[in-house]
């Protein structure tokens, strides 16, 4: 019996040392870190363990799982389709870009000492109307080229048919030249000038030198037309209109808004510089072009604050809110700078300050680094510009209340920039 229990652990020794090493402890490959949790897999308990062959692949690059990622069809397109329409309009037609638009027609009714009424709320439908003709219209013509320089632009890629742009430009400027004839003879006369640099503009003036010059026109006769509509909108307090300044202004025609002249030729330089910096937006590489626009800018802040701009005279049947604005226009003349204790001067320079603010880096970074996108910053801080430019011109005829309805656009402007690209 001693020597059965002394062999016996012996015995089974041996007998363990012939087996193989995968059967050894009972399990079939080694230890038991080969046993696979089914429940750590991410499958639901459904992937091959280790040890057992998987099924053979179709091809598809995403088998695993797929069966459980399979549902109902996705309705939810069917209620996206309208939002997605929406948004390659908005982009189409630059909705983040009109805001810098009414304080066109607003700076114009300053300009010729008027307060908004009618004719300036007409002047502003006309404007908005006929500048998202231009942005449609300027996407239908450059329709090939965006094919290779901006492919994600609404036409290229295919969210809006090039007859659905060319259409919509046609209604717009249809509807803009309505609105002006509301306003009367001479506001219609000066939109329909306008429309017409609009559509030479996008046709074929862009594509040459004189394109900055023609969208620079394009501005001024915006300008130009809230100053015409306002100062030949006017109504009696009867309801009739005032046969001692709308007859007289609509027989002189457009020396009735020689005042506004200064304020259009300001903005009118401002965007002939934004325009040339956007003919590198898609290449960039200018350099001189930034700078000269960059100095530009300074030279019209500064033509801002000038001291010697002319007033608009005193005309037969001017209220006395009107002619009030007179004598505040004349104070903002002491001087290079007037009197900084003046809260309408120091409104001015505030807002030509704001303007520089807004214009001045973006240039200044891309002519230290002409790229693209740098370039592409420095139009949409041009753009976004006018409004404060608008503003000061405002508060610079005297009409601070106009000034700051003008930059009560710069928030929404903002805030939809962010959605919607300018350029």
């Amino acid at each position: 019996m001693k020597w059965r229990r002394n062999t016996l652990p012996a015995v089974l020794a041996a007998a363990l040392s012939v087996l193989p090493p995968g059967r050894r402890n009972g399990y079939s490959h080694g230890g038991p870190t080969a046993v696979t949790e089914d429940s750590l897999s991410g499958a639901g308990g459904t992937a091959p363990a280790p040890d057992r062959p998987e099924p053979p692949s179709t091809g598809r690059p995403v088998e695993q799982g797929a069966h459980t990622a399979a549902g109902p069809p996705d309705t939810g397109s069917d209620r996206g389709e309208p939002r997605r329409r929406l948004r390659a309009w908005a982009e189409l037609l630059r909705v983040s870009a009109l805001f810098s638009v009414p304080g066109d027609a607003l700076a114009g009714a300053a300009a010729v000492g008027r307060r908004p009424g009618r004719g300036t709320a007409l002047a502003i439908g006309a404007s908005l109307c006929l500048y998202e003709a231009g942005m449609a219209l300027n996407d239908w013509a450059d329709r090939d080229e965006d094919a290779v320089d901006r492919p994600h632009r609404p036409i290229p890629s295919g969210r809006i048919s090039p007859a659905a742009a060319l259409g919509a430009a046609g209604a717009l400027t249809a509807a803009g030249l309505a609105l002006a004839a509301r306003a009367g003879r001479p506001a219609l006369a000066v939109a329909t000038g306008l429309a017409a640099t609009v559509w030479a503009y996008d046709l074929h003036l862009k594509h040459t030198k004189a394109g900055p010059a023609a969208m620079a026109a394009a501005r001024s006769l915006d300008l130009l037309l809230g100053a015409t509509a306002t100062a030949t909108g006017v109504r009696a307090p009867g309801g009739t209109r005032a046969p001692d300044n709308v007859a007289a202004a609509a027989h002189r025609g457009l020396p009735a808004c020689l005042p506004a002249l200064p304020a259009t030729l300001v903005l009118g330089a401002h965007t002939y510089g934004v325009t040339a910096v956007s003919r590198h937006e898609t290449q960039g590489g200018s350099t001189g072009t930034p700078l000269a626009v960059l100095a530009t800018t300074t030279a019209l802040a500064a033509a801002v604050l000038r001291d010697s701009w002319g007033r608009a005279p005193d005309r037969p049947g001017t209220t006395r809110a009107e002619a009030d604005a007179g004598p505040v226009a004349r104070r903002l003349d002491t001087g290079p700078l007037g009197k900084v204790t003046d809260p309408v001067r120091l409104l001015a320079v505030t807002l030509t300050g704001a303007y520089l603010r807004t214009a001045g880096p973006p240039l200044l970074h891309a002519a230290l680094n002409p790229s693209p996108p740098l370039t592409q910053r420095a139009v949409g801080g041009g753009i976004r510009a006018m409004i404060p430019l608008q503003a000061a011109l405002a508060a610079r005829a005297g009409a601070p209340a106009t000034a700051l309805a003008v930059m009560g656009l710069v928030p929404l402007a903002r805030s939809l920039a962010r959605k919607v690209s300018l350029t």
